[in-house]
């Protein structure tokens, strides 16, 4: 059981980034997800922090009906985070673009001409 008089690693994180002059942060962003069909709800509380040579850390705050959990995501977890979006993004992109060109191609569309040469 953890003694009440401890910090968390959370608020230590947040703490130690707070007042640090090299730091930007967002404003807390919260966003409620609720499953009408089981009825329960969870509710999401993310702040990012900037530090100028270490990054971005992540704060996530989730709540439900089982409890609160407050989780640190660091700068290198969150930078794998946004590699693996922006992956995954220029993945759907050229998908869907071949799948647009097969598709005027079908409709008679000749992708490139040639030029006559004279």
């Amino acid at each position: 059981m953890q003694d009440d008089y401890t910090v968390q690693h959370f608020d230590r994180m947040t703490g130690n980034l707070e007042h640090l002059p090299d730091v930007i942060r967002t404003r807390p962003s919260t966003k409620t997800i609720s499953l009408p069909l089981v009825g329960h709800s969870h509710t999401y509380i993310v702040q990012t922090y900037r530090q100028k040579d270490e990054g971005d850390t992540i704060f996530l705050q989730v709540i439900s009906a089982e409890g609160t959990a407050r989780i640190v995501i660091p700068a290198m977890v969150a930078d794998t985070i946004a590699r693996q979006r922006d992956s995954l993004t220029k993945r759907s992109r050229s998908k869907s673009g071949r799948e647009k060109m097969e598709r005027r191609m079908e409709d008679g569309f000749v992708p490139f001409q040639t030029k006559q040469a004279k």
